[in-house]
């Protein structure tokens, strides 16, 4: 069957803007990849308390809703792989790319690929992420979504397909997961599970502007670093170093030794300084950008056997926080790497979703026991712990934040939390 989408509402009107609004969260972790926004975000809530609404998905995923103006973009799968007893036949597999309205979460389309022939067979691994993992991307004018060997894809905010480009059909381990980012006329997706490089596409046409190869073992998402002298850096981290590239040409500036393992957590920064942590023994690394070759030796600001394997740290008044994979809360100074706590969250289950703040409160977001309420604190500060939806549910995705909502995705739904008005 060919691409098809499905209009469920008509008429809808695209406000756009070259300006990033303070309630936009246009990628992964939200803008500038901080994972803090917001005010006034609830620290209690349940089905029947401050929820403003919750909305049935057409099929499952792992991929976090970004936000521009008034409307969520987040992507999923149907038709193959919903359950790994019975997952159907693979030929069925469709990945949608699906805009709702923040006000009440109303489907506002629902545009339907196909999946790629070289899509992994559903097994109880890749069923825990699943075949929509990757967190879209949004700018003024379009969408874009990666689905990892089927491709990325661009789209307008009201539904129409632009381009379709393929960044190689690799597969390996639990699947995709890094995540598109935009930068000026680009799309920058890093695709080392499917082809072993980083590409960045023309945003217009889809057409690779750059690529740049020998990327190794790397899940994790780019980030886009601002240098004191005004220019910027593309960061990505992995297995065996840190790299530095240009993002007009997708040249390497410089590299660092780092982790000698897979790499699946986005880099943080303040500055120059970077915040890089992965590998299945946990290892953080303080690095400063800028360099040149091999800033081993001159870059390094310090490296401690903490972080965590699979979750994004969060960099909040000089402290890095996690919702470690391994279900732990984690809280290291970031001068010099420090532990300042390290406690249990409820929940025996992995842990995929990364932190998330709104400068006041951390959000903590386990698969199958609710989310963890911690104050904003290097001294460990319990406030909630809330559940949503049914116990089948799980929330793998990290949340997003947008002026006073935070919106939480399971694979089944999406929530938007809004405290209730009161008299």
């Amino acid at each position: 069957m060919n691409a098809t989408r499905l209009m469920l509402a008509a008429g809808v009107l695209c406000i756009c803007s070259t300006v990033l609004a303070d309630e936009d969260w246009s990628r992964f972790r939200g803008n500038g990849a901080t994972g803090l926004a917001g005010q006034e975000i609830p620290t209690t809530w349940s089905d029947t308390e401050n929820l403003a609404w919750r909305t049935d998905l057409p099929g499952k995923g792992s991929s976090s809703p970004v936000i521009w103006r008034d409307k969520i973009f987040l992507t999923t799968y149907s038709g193959y792989g919903q359950a790994v007893e019975s997952p159907g036949d693979r030929a069925q597999l469709q990945l949608h790319v699906v805009c709702l309205s923040i006000n009440d979460g109303t489907i506002l389309w629902d545009y339907e690929l196909d999946a790629a022939e070289e899509e992994q067979t559903v097994t109880k691994r890749v069923a825990d992420h699943g075949y929509a993992s990757p967190t879209p991307c949004v700018d003024d004018r379009f969408v874009f979504a990666s689905f990892g060997p089927s491709g990325v894809v661009a789209l307008t905010h009201d539904g129409e397909f632009k381009w379709r480009s393929s960044v190689g059909t690799n597969t390996a381990g639990f699947g995709a997961a890094a995540s598109v980012i935009e930068f000026k006329d680009i799309v920058i997706m890093n695709a080392s599970i499917e082809d072993g490089s980083v590409y960045a596409l023309d945003k217009t046409t889809g057409k690779v502007r750059w690529r740049t190869a020998n990327i190794e073992r790397a899940w994790t998402t780019p980030t886009m670093v601002n240098l004191p002298n005004g220019k910027k850096e593309l960061i990505l981290n992995q297995k065996g170093a840190i790299l530095g590239l240009e993002p007009e040409t997708g040249k390497q500036l410089w590299s660092c030794d780092a982790i000698q393992d897979y790499v699946v957590p986005c880099v943080v920064a303040k500055g120059a300084t970077l915040y890089c942590s992965g590998g299945r023994s946990n290892k953080t690394f303080a690095v400063r950008a800028g360099g040149r070759g091999d800033v081993t030796a001159t870059h390094l600001i310090w490296d401690v056997p903490r972080g965590a394997n699979v979750t994004s740290p969060l960099l909040d008044d000089g402290y890095l926080y996690w919702s470690h994979d391994k279900a732990i809360a984690l809280c290291l100074r970031a001068s010099d790497g420090e532990e300042m706590f390290r406690e249990r969250m409820p929940t025996r289950g992995r842990v995929y979703a990364s932190i998330v703040g709104d400068g006041q409160h951390l959000f903590l977001t386990t698969r199958d026991a609710g989310v963890l309420v911690l104050a904003a604190s290097p001294k460990y500060t319990e406030i909630s712990i809330n559940r949503l939806g049914n116990q089948e549910e799980r929330f793998n995705a990290t949340p997003a934040i947008s002026g006073n909502r935070l919106l939480l995705r399971s694979d089944a739904a999406l929530y938007c939390v809004k405290k209730e008005k009161t008299d």
